[in-house]
């Protein structure tokens, strides 16, 4: 996870500003100018879908370390499971300076309602006994494998790939987002546990929507008051309205504490609501 800032309301530039805010304002226009331009976009073919898995493998295997179950004579070097054939791939690359595109910097792969039914469920199943959003499955889809390229990650790409995946569901007459976010346990879950204890009070859904891990953490083996903050991508998430859906999983693979999370339209601020949707 790295620090994702979260989008900025227009600034005024009618006269009467003081110069602090004009500094301000020349200082956001600099940086507008001086970030990297995106391209966002569903991956068309099978190549592409390739480039995504090929930075999943680098950021997932390389950089977490991450013990990938790879199907039966998947190519070196890529990240692949089983719900990939069924999933529609969202890509962001860098523009070049001649506007050509370059290589793929960030991703998210989406797994329709429909497509779940082909898949034979979501991938989230396989942590997390989900009765309780039977009612919502029509209109819902699953956020996974999401990643940011390690020189990318300064918010302009998240912030991208969160406008398409706005303009996703709209266009698609789907209103709920679920999946999990994966919490590092390199200090053996104790700031997994002690997280989770923090957002127990402050963000849990309700009973209605919450859900069990097949697979717990042992919680009340970890320290639970540790004074943790959630990582950048958790937290825009909660800001965006999100809510946890109940304690984590425990993913031994990908050495982890995944929490399962849901995001509905309705439940988006108003800010946010004008900044993807408007």
């Amino acid at each position: 996870m790295r620090d994702i800032p979260m989008p900025t309301l227009p600034f005024s530039d009618a006269s009467g500003c003081s110069t602090l805010e004009h500094g301000a304002a020349a200082r956001r226009a600099a940086t507008a100018l001086a970030a990297p331009r995106l391209h966002v976009s569903w991956a068309r073919d099978e190549a592409e879908v390739r480039e995504a898995q090929r930075l999943r493998y680098k950021v997932f295997a390389e950089e977490m370390g991450a013990r990938l179950n790879l199907p039966k004579g998947s190519p070196k070097g890529l990240d692949i499971d089983t719900f990939d054939a069924f999933c529609e791939h969202l890509l962001v690359r860098e523009l070049k300076a001649d506007g050509s595109q370059g290589k793929v910097i960030g991703t998210y792969r989406v797994l329709t309602p429909a497509a779940a039914k082909r898949a034979g469920g979501l991938y989230s199943e396989t942590e997390f006994d989900l009765t309780r959003l039977r009612s919502l499955r029509e209109r819902m889809v699953e956020l996974g494998r999401s990643c940011i390229h390690p020189e990318h990650r300064s918010g302009g790409a998240i912030m991208a790939l969160w406008g398409a995946l706005a303009e996703f569901m709209l266009r698609n007459e789907l209103d709920t987002m679920i999946g999990c976010a994966s919490v590092s346990m390199r200090d053996g879950g104790h700031f997994a546990a002690s997280l989770w204890k923090q957002l127990e009070r402050t963000h849990l859904a309700s009973i209605e929507w919450q859900v069990r891990p097949r697979l717990p953490l042992p919680v009340d083996d970890l320290r639970q008051d540790l004074a943790v903050e959630a990582p950048p991508l958790i937290k825009g998430y909660l800001r965006c309205g999100a809510r946890i859906l109940g304690a984590p999983a425990w993913d031994p693979d990908f050495n982890t504490a995944d929490l399962p999370m849901m995001m509905r339209i309705q439940d988006l601020p108003a800010r946010y609501r004008r900044h993807f949707m408007e």
